[in-house]
């Protein structure tokens, strides 16, 4: 299976191990993965804070970069929601104003299967839940909200955590709810969002887990932020990193 890896701008300049932890998985699970050179952002920022025209032109950027793979896979739930979700519209919002052709929602409409989180390519693609990892650590996971309202992920994180040797999975209260980060929430919200990530730090030093999972960065850099100001001693950990960990790579 020819795989392409989307890295998403997020991990691409703040946490560049992540991608190399999906490129060493997929690699052991027999995948032959490559990085488009020419991808950028998918545009979420742009459209959602107004920008629509841009959204779509990073989209058409997108669809022509990715175009002949058999799979795209991104360690973000909230990109790869992006792509799902917000592309056919896009597509159809400029088709219907006449800035692109009919064959742009087309070509839209062919990609989008094709996208998923890594999560989602590994149990309903690949077929897999035990990748081979070793990881004997405490270990608790926060669904973002792209992954459990945009993606639908369900259980999928945790069915492969679960399969994981050595790690021990506990349940994270009130896991459903928003951690406060929401891109640009963050920035116009400051002080809603700092009280919603309180909510969330609190419930993740209650587990007593030595390390907090997602399948976003950006959320786990916005709470890791406030368990490393109150020095809580929990690590934060993309699903990848610790799928990838082995007992030969510790």
């Amino acid at each position: 299976m020819r795989v392409a890896l989307f890295i998403t701008c997020v991990n691409d300049t703040l946490f560049p191990g992540t991608g190399q932890a999906v490129v060493a998985l997929l690699r052991r699970l027999g995948c032959d993965v490559e990085f488009p050179q020419a991808q950028t952002c998918c545009g979420q920022m742009h459209v959602n804070t107004g920008y629509p025209e841009e959204g779509t032109r990073l989209a058409r950027h997108f669809v022509d970069v990715f175009a002949g793979y058999d799979a795209v896979v991104a360690p973000s739930g909230s990109c790869a929601a992006m792509v799902r979700e917000q592309y056919p519209r896009l597509a159809r919002a400029a088709t219907a104003s006449r800035a692109a052709t009919a064959s742009f929602a087309g070509e839209v409409a062919e990609m989008v299967p094709k996208v998923h989180d890594l999560s989602e390519f590994l149990v309903d693609v690949l077929g897999v839940t035990d990748v081979g990892a070793y990881f004997p650590h405490r270990v608790t996971y926060h669904p973002t909200c792209h992954s459990l309202r945009g993606l639908h992920l369900g259980d999928r994180p945790t069915r492969l955590l679960e399969q994981v040797r050595g790690l021990e999975l506990v349940p994270l209260p009130g896991a459903e709810e928003c951690c406060g980060f929401g891109g640009t929430f963050a920035v116009k919200n400051p002080a809603v969002s700092a009280a919603m990530c309180g909510d969330k730090v609190r419930n993740v030093t209650s587990t007593g887990a030595e390390v907090l999972c997602a399948a976003d960065n950006s959320c786990l850099m916005h709470i890791g932020g406030t368990l490393a100001r109150q020095r809580a001693g929990v690590r934060i950990m993309h699903l990848a990193e610790i799928l990838a960990a082995t007992e030969a790579t510790r």
